[in-house]
Parts: structure tokens; C-alpha cells; sequence
């Protein structure tokens, strides 16, 4: 695929210091995109990859917020805006996982869960709505394990699917402006994060469930958002889009 150009775009991705929300960042950036490295705590990891991004003449600024916080996500968008005079692109990416059985969660694992993977999409989409340029683009990770009925992915789940729903709400809401939003939902990708409570049986057990006979990679997913992002996605808007190697 020829690489868009994203020349003269600005793009918030949220959770950009590693896993896939780092490689999106790299991606966009690649593209021409000027790219905000929103992190929560790892100040380090998001310096690291606007660095890498630095290194092949790009521009990325790191931007501190915890998504889980309206306030926190409020000034992420403004200090998007007052840096670069405007936001083109909103990746919602930031989240964390929660590997266990439904009658084992805790009612902090709940909220801790629904805070961050669901409020954080919310307080990001209610941003977007009046701060997103005409034509703008929004592209929500979500999660394969929305369409399939897999133990110990409950919570997980739910929020997966919650924010899919949102997001094709949203596109609703702001396509007169052009604005597209759009779902990923990718299958077992291999960063830190999808290892997380599982063991080595596990992995191989969901890598082999891919027709394809792998994980994906982290530049399985950027690739697609890149696509979705461009002018020539431009049609494609309120669908949840399967990435997962044909697990389902």
C-alpha cells in the first residue's frame, strides 16, 4: 500500500508509550502527521518514541493525562490544540486488561476497568465532538473477544463492546462534518499487555486459534489505522472492523 500523507494533520493518540498505541504514534508520524504521545505514569517510554519519531524528522509531543479523568482529558485535547492550532485524528487506544473470571472481580478491578477502557473513550469522544476538525478522523481500538464468548474476558469485554457502540454513535452524530469513527478490533496482537495472567499455554492456545496460525503484530495494527485515517477511507465510517488473522 502507497503511505498516505498526513501532511498538515495533528493526531492524539492516547496510551502512545508502547504496545500498539507507540507503533500508531510511529505510523502517523511516518505519514506526516504531527503526533501527541498521550501516557499516563511512563514518561520515559513516551520521551523513547517521540525520540524514534524525532529521528526520521518527525514530530510527536508527549502530553501527561490520565484518560480516566474528564479534567485530565480535557487539557490533553487543549494542549493539542494550543500546541498545534488544531486536532485532525483521535486514536483511542489507551486501556488495560483484566484476565479473570467474572466472580472473582473485585468491585475495584470493575471500576478501575470500566474508568479507564470505557469513561476514557466517552470523556475522549465528547472532546472530539467539538474539537476535531471538519473531515477529522476517529479510529477506537477495541477488541476481537467482543464477538467471541471467552472465560476470564467478562469485564474486558463489556467495555470492548461499549465502546464500539459509542464510536458508531458518534460517527452518526458528526459525519455532516465529514468526520469519520470507526472500530479496529484486533485479535490477540503480542505486546506486554495481551501476555498479561496468561501463561505460555495460553498464548499458543489463542495464536493457534488465527487461520493464519500466529499473533499479530503491532504493525498489523497501525497499518490498518493508517488506512482508516486516510482520505481514501473516507467512505468507511460506524463499522467495527475485524483484525485477527480470520479467528473469527
Amino acid at each position: 500500500m502507497t503511505m498516505p500523507s498526513l501532511a498538515g494533520k495533528v493526531a492524539i493518540v492516547t496510551g502512545a508509550a508502547r504496545g500498539i498505541g507507540a507503533e500508531i504514534a510511529i505510523a502517523l508520524a511516518k505519514a506526516g502527521a504531527k503526533v501527541v504521545i498521550n501516557y499516563k505514569q511512563n514518561q520515559a517510554a513516551a520521551d523513547h518514541v517521540c525520540t524514534a519519531i524525532a529521528d526520521f524528522g518527525g514530530i510527536a509531543l508527549p502530553v501527561q493525562a490520565d484518560i480516566s479523568d474528564a479534567v485530565e482529558v480535557r487539557k490533553l485535547f487543549a494542549i493539542a490544540a494550543s500546541k498545534f492550532n488544531r486536532v485532525d485524528i483521535l486514536i483511542n487506544n489507551a486501556g488495560i486488561l483484566l484476565f479473570k473470571e467474572i466472580s472473582n472481580i473485585t468491585d475495584d478491578e470493575f471500576d478501575r476497568i470500566v474508568d479507564i477502557n470505557f469513561k476514557g473513550v466517552f470523556y475522549a469522544l465528547r472532546e472530539a465532538a467539538t474539537r476535531l476538525s471538519d473531515h477529522g478522523r476517529v479510529v477506537t481500538i477495541s477488541s476481537t473477544v467482543t464477538r467471541l464468548m471467552l472465560p476470564k474476558y467478562g469485564a474486558y469485554a463489556a467495555t470492548k463492546a461499549a465502546i464500539e457502540q459509542l464510536t458508531r454513535i458518534f460517527a452518526r452524530e458528526v459525519g455532516e462534518r465529514g468526520i469519520t469513527a470507526n472500530s479496529i478490533l484486533p485479535g490477540p496482537v503480542d505486546t506486554e499487555l495481551f501476555r498479561t495472567g496468561k501463561t505460555v499455554a495460553d498464548v499458543e492456545r489463542m495464536a493457534n486459534m488465527a487461520a493464519l496460525g500466529r499473533l499479530g503484530n503491532v504493525q498489523d495494527i497501525a497499518q490498518i489505522v493508517l488506512f482508516l485515517v486516510s482520505d481514501e477511507a473516507c467512505w468507511i465510517t460506524g463499522q467495527n472492523i475485524g483484525a485477527n488473522g480470520g479467528i473469527i
